[in-house]
């Protein structure tokens, strides 16, 4: 029977270069070595508030130490989810990761462009629950400030971008296919947000996961062929220019039957708040 799966990239440096799939005994985040499913090219003076979380001597250099994504919210703020900054992730705790950078302001990995940024602090929302993948969500502190204009509004209670059927984007540098080909460069798809009764039925609860949708918002294409996958966790869910989800958990890349689940960036305003 198969599990959601991590879409993460997993250290230590022995697992550098290829995103492990590691079934989990509860629903598991998504992450950022994969590319969206489905996309296409990007650009960062388009979107400078997607981030690429890094570190080299986790995951080594071929993708510039690249293993999830993140958004900027404030000059000094980045959201990720929180299953990013795992033990499972990392190979390690956090604290022990002393080069986690956030690369802002570049499309390829293998490029010099932008900025690769310090991160002074890295918290975990206190509602965080592992388990069930509920409030996944971290916010990183970074060393200096970027640009105002990499700053992305984001959508509060009641905001019609949360509203199913609403066409939003999802980014990342992650697996393009399902199948471990992994981009070099950003990337992004067009995907639709869901009613919360599709999600509820393609996550029921058991090995599947389930959906709780006071903390999550799914979204994917009807038809499949357009989802995150591997490698791009904690990276944006945009709808109408406001941020509205962070890539978490899924049953696979690309299904029709099984669309990605995403942090729900209204209950983070509400419970993680002071972390901001």
């Amino acid at each position: 029977m198969s599990r959601p799966i991590a879409r993460a990239l997993a250290g230590p440096m022995a697992l550098a270069a290829a995103a492990v799939l590691v079934p989990l005994a509860h629903p598991a985040p998504a992450s950022a070595d994969s590319v969206v499913i489905g996309g296409r090219p990007a650009r960062s003076v388009d979107s400078p508030w997607v981030v690429a979380l890094s570190s080299r001597d986790r995951f080594g250099g071929m993708r510039a130490g690249q293993f999830c994504g993140g958004v900027v919210v404030a000059p000094t703020k980045v959201l990720t989810a929180a299953h990013c900054l795992s033990r499972e992730v990392l190979g390690t705790a956090v604290k022990e990761v002393r080069d986690l950078r956030v690369i802002a302001g570049r499309e390829e990995l293998r490029g010099a462009e932008g900025q690769e940024i310090p991160v002074r602090e890295a918290r975990v929302a206190p509602a965080y629950d592992p388990h069930t993948n509920t409030t996944d969500v971290a916010v990183l502190t970074l060393a200096s400030a970027l640009p105002a204009g990499h700053v992305i509004r984001t959508a509060g209670d009641g905001d019609p971008a949360y509203k199913a059927g609403t066409s939003a984007e999802v980014y990342g540098w992650g697996d393009t296919t399902g199948v471990g080909t992994y981009a070099h460069a950003l990337r992004v798809a067009p995907v639709r947000v869901l009613p919360d009764e599709a999600c509820a039925q393609a996550y029921p609860g058991g090995a599947v996961g389930r959906y709780e949708p006071s903390t999550m918002l799914c979204a994917g294409d009807e038809r499949g062929g357009h989802d995150a996958c591997q490698g791009d966790s904690g990276g944006p869910l945009v709808a109408g220019g406001r941020l509205i989800g962070l890539v978490s958990w899924g049953s696979g890349c690309g299904r029709a039957e099984s669309p990605g689940v995403y942090t729900r960036i209204s209950a983070v305003l509400r419970s993680a708040a002071d972390l901001l």
